[in-house]
């Protein structure tokens, strides 16, 4: 007798082990299509042996813990690779929409495809009016056309700087909602790290599902402002979340249930905590906002502003070669000139000159119209080095380098990054065909289980019921 319920009792702790491995292995099939989610084990183990006077009995397997199928140092590649890859893709999209403020479109062979419709194009136009007037210096028509040229001109400079500063405002707000989303997940990442805590005081490792979600915020911060994880010194199973500082030491966000430093954005960079310590970024999207918003866009508006200086001195020089006071043709601030560049005071058709001379003389339209040809130095002065179309077309040439190497950076990236994503999910995905062989193999081990317990009941009845009778 005490063998059968010895046997018994083993099937029912085999029941309830079998059972536990069946609840897995359909909660990762449930999970498949799940990128946040690391495949889980069920782990065995026996429950140990009792002394009877037939000798050591078995007390039975039983379902130990359930494990998650996770590489820390992995995971700890893909946010790296992840927050590279987000760095490039928001440098790559202010580019994109720096391209359209600067209205030249620009391929990854470095060249303006559409100069006509371009500033160079405008440039040129302004130029040819002049040419034209000082053909013909009495002619109304041309007069009216100079002006209202040299109008468009000043309003192309006027409203691409705009729409450069445009594109920076708009990754200065993007910034302001990343460092948003950053506190967020870090109240987060502490909140999950108490849950867990709590949880695994006696069984480190078994609070799966929560480590998926702490996982999965711990990769989102990466892919915001790069950052990196340690074990906690003092908690098994916990994690501190941190950041570098321009010194290049480790500055703590997260120590174990409590967020240490949240970010800050002090507009020239992020700030961490109430001592204001810098936060050196290299990675993540906030990083790709900086590189482009302080970068290759301040560049370009930088460029503009001297393209416009030097179109406006130049012009005003051979308009005016005396300097005399209110006779300039361009008005504009040093400095600042693509955005505050506009025609003189009180120029009009009819007060526009061709020359201090006589009526039909075209002595100052020729000179402005040679300004088009005319190549600068900065040796001898002047803001730019060669022509005005060679100084704009190397604007658009090195900006054009710069998306260029860029776009190839991200395209290099991305592989990278699928590759090592990859690798994760050869270890930690959910694999159909394995889950399905698990979940057959449990479910005939529980039927095996059961149909011990039948037999069982069946010789219990007969000892029970029917020996006596």
């Amino acid at each position: 007798m005490a063998g059968l319920f010895g046997t018994l009792n083993q099937s029912v702790q085999s029941l309830q082990a079998q059972s536990i491995g069946i609840e897995v292995a359909g909660r990762n099939l449930a999970n498949v299509n799940n990128p946040d989610y690391a495949r889980q084990r069920v782990v065995f183990g026996d429950r140990g042996t009792v002394i009877t006077p037939q000798g050591a009995q078995s007390l039975g397997i039983e379902a130990k813990s359930v494990q998650q199928i996770r590489d820390a140092l992995i995971d700890q590649q893909v946010s790296r690779e992840t927050a590279a890859m987000a760095s490039l893709e928001s440098e790559s999209d202010v580019y994109s929409k720096t391209q359209a403020a600067l209205g030249e479109s620009i391929d990854r062979t470095q060249t303006s495809t559409s100069p006509a419709a371009g500033m160079s194009g405008v440039v040129s136009d302004f130029f040819n009016s002049f040419q034209a007037f000082a053909a013909s210096p009495t002619d109304a028509g041309q007069r009216q056309n100079l002006i209202q040229q040299a109008g468009i001109l000043t309003d192309r400079f006027n409203s691409t700087d705009a729409r450069l500063a445009q594109v920076q405002d708009d990754a200065s707000t993007n910034i302001i909602a990343d460092v948003a989303e950053v506190n967020t997940l870090l109240t987060t990442v502490a909140s999950l790290n108490s849950q867990i805590g709590g949880l695994e005081i006696n069984a480190v490792g078994t609070a799966v599902d929560l480590r998926d979600q702490r996982q999965a915020a711990i990769q989102k911060l990466a892919g915001l402002i790069g950052a990196e994880t340690a074990p906690s010194a003092t908690q098994p199973g916990q994690v501190d979340v941190f950041v570098r500082d321009t010194s290049g030491n480790a500055l703590t966000l997260v120590s174990l249930a409590s967020v240490t430093n949240p970010v800050s954005y002090i507009g020239t960079g992020l700030t961490a905590g109430t001592s204001g310590t810098p936060i050196a970024l290299n990675s993540g999207s906030t990083n790709g906002l900086f590189t482009a918003r302080d970068g290759a866009v301040q560049e370009l508006r930088d460029n503009l502003n001297t393209f416009a200086g030097q179109i406006g001195s130049a012009v005003n020089a051979a308009y005016n070669p005396t300097s005399t006071v209110g006779a300039d043709f361009f008005s504009f601030t040093v400095g600042s000139a693509a955005s505050t560049i506009s025609l003189a005071s009180g120029l009009t058709p009819v007060t526009l000159k061709a020359s201090n001379g006589a009526a039909g003389d075209n002595t100052l339209a020729a000179a402005v119209a040679a300004l088009a040809s005319h190549s600068f130095a900065t040796t001898s002065g002047d803001s730019i080095d060669g022509t005005f179309s060679q100084y704009f077309s190397g604007v658009v040439s090195d900006f054009g380098r710069t998306v260029a190497g860029t776009e190839n950076r991200l395209e290099d990236q991305t592989n990278i990054t699928k590759l090592v994503d990859e690798q994760r999910q050869s270890l930690s995905g959910v694999s159909m065909d394995e889950e399905m062989a698990d979940l057959l193999k449990y479910q005939r081990a529980f039927e095996a289980s059961s149909k011990v317990i039948s037999i069982i009941n069946g010789l219990l009845d007969t000892v029970v019921n029917r020996l006596g009778s």
